[in-house]
């Protein structure tokens, strides 16, 4: 079920690789991750050995060239083992991309053999207080001074911003031209005026920290602007069409694990005299969840195969894949808690920790609510008022 058919022989062997470091390394740390909201800076350390940090990196610059498909790949089986863990990994695709697609000869030098390396890790910087899903409106500022940008203002929910060497962030140059005033920047925490914030407690996903940034003249060398000024929106939908389809990877990784154990659970557990999976109820709740974590891998699969062949729009299907695996995702794991009862609303069992952490699934990399927006949109249907 796991195999699709159009899996090429570099696509399997991340897979496989992926999945070995992933069970074998990964997954036994998970629930200490969680209960303790630990770092995972050795898991982190094993994916960069194993050359699974630089998958989306080119192979002039010490990655492995490979595209959106096999990243996937990875994250899925990375989330099958740890949630926390996958979503940083995941992040260093959103924020690395754009260095990939719209950085300079000499930004990609400095940059990109050190995250193919893991040596350094990133962090995407996009929201602010008062500007979650309508990013345009943002309100931190980047003033040119000479050869330097003075940034300020205050960014929010920066998955990794606190372990991040380099932090693609986004400010406008021009406050009342919208979205058309957007700017990406390369920021690196040692700039002056760069200050670290509030570090979330969080319901999933605890052992990926989630800061704010503050920003107060904080200066960022000219040669660190991420492509033109006024482009950073175009250069951010870019980045999200790229990522929100390894969002739905992390999600069917989530939900696989969940049906895998509640699967095995049902096999074990016995009422009435036989096992609970014999029971049509149970088994009609276990064929859904198949049937969903399936119908979201192939979603998922499908946009990053067309990000692959350079399809020039892609935004429904990757808003698809992303709303239609994390909604899933969701169901699938308050299923798996049901199908383990009182126990699967303890600690004692993993299905409360995968219940949590496929919540922030339908949240992050824009609300479900903002893809149903954008796959209407793609659609034809009209603008709100």
């Amino acid at each position: 079920m796991r195999d699709a058919f159009w899996l090429g022989e570099d696509e399997r062997q991340t897979r496989e690789l992926a999945r070995a470091v992933a069970r074998e390394r990964i997954a036994p740390l998970a629930a200490q991750v969680d209960e303790t909201e630990s770092y995972p800076a050795e898991q982190l350390r094993l994916l960069g050995d194993q050359g699974l940090m630089g998958l989306y990196v080119p192979e002039a610059y010490g990655g492995a060239g490979l595209g959106a498909l096999a990243f996937c790949l990875a994250v899925e089986e990375i989330a099958w083992a740890c949630a926390s863990t996958a979503v940083i990994y995941l992040v260093q695709y959103a924020a690395g991309y754009p260095l990939v697609s719209h950085g300079t000869e000499a930004q990609k030098r400095r940059y990109l053999p050190r995250l193919a390396s893991g040596e350094v890790t990133c962090a995407l910087s996009i929201s602010e207080p008062g500007a979650g899903s309508d990013a345009g409106s943002m309100t931190t500022t980047a003033v040119r001074h000479g050869d330097r940008y003075v940034l300020n203002g205050t960014k929010m929910w920066v998955t990794n911003g606190s372990h991040a060497s380099v932090l693609t962030l986004f400010a406008t140059v021009d406050r009342g031209s919208g979205h058309k005033g957007v700017t990406a920047f390369l920021v690196e925490p040692a700039f002056p005026g760069f200050a670290l914030g509030k570090l979330e407690r969080k319901l999933g996903i605890r052992g990926s920290p989630t800061v704010a940034i503050h920003l107060a003249d904080c200066e960022v060398p000219v040669e660190n602007r991420l492509g033109g000024e006024g482009e950073g929106f175009r250069v951010a939908l870019g980045a999200l069409d790229h990522s929100r389809p390894a969002v739905g990877a992390q999600a069917v990784g989530i939900a696989q694990a969940a049906l895998d154990a509640a699967v095995a659970y049902a096999k074990e557990r016995s009422q009435f005299g036989q096992p609970i999976a014999a029971f049509q109820g149970i088994q009609f709740m276990l064929a859904d969840m198949a049937m969903a974590v399936h119908a979201s891998r192939l979603m998922v699969h499908h946009a990053a195969a067309l990000v692959d062949r350079g399809a020039t729009a892609t935004s429904m299907e990757s808003s698809m894949a992303k709303c239609f695996a994390s909604d899933a995702a969701m169901r699938v794991t308050t299923d798996a808690v049901q199908v383990f009862g009182g126990y699967g609303y303890t600690r004692e069992y993993p299905v409360e920790r995968f219940m949590r952490d496929a919540k922030i699934t339908q949240i992050y990399e824009g609300t479900n609510q903002i893809q149903r927006t954008v796959i209407a949109r793609e659609l034809g249907a009209p603008r709100p008022l």
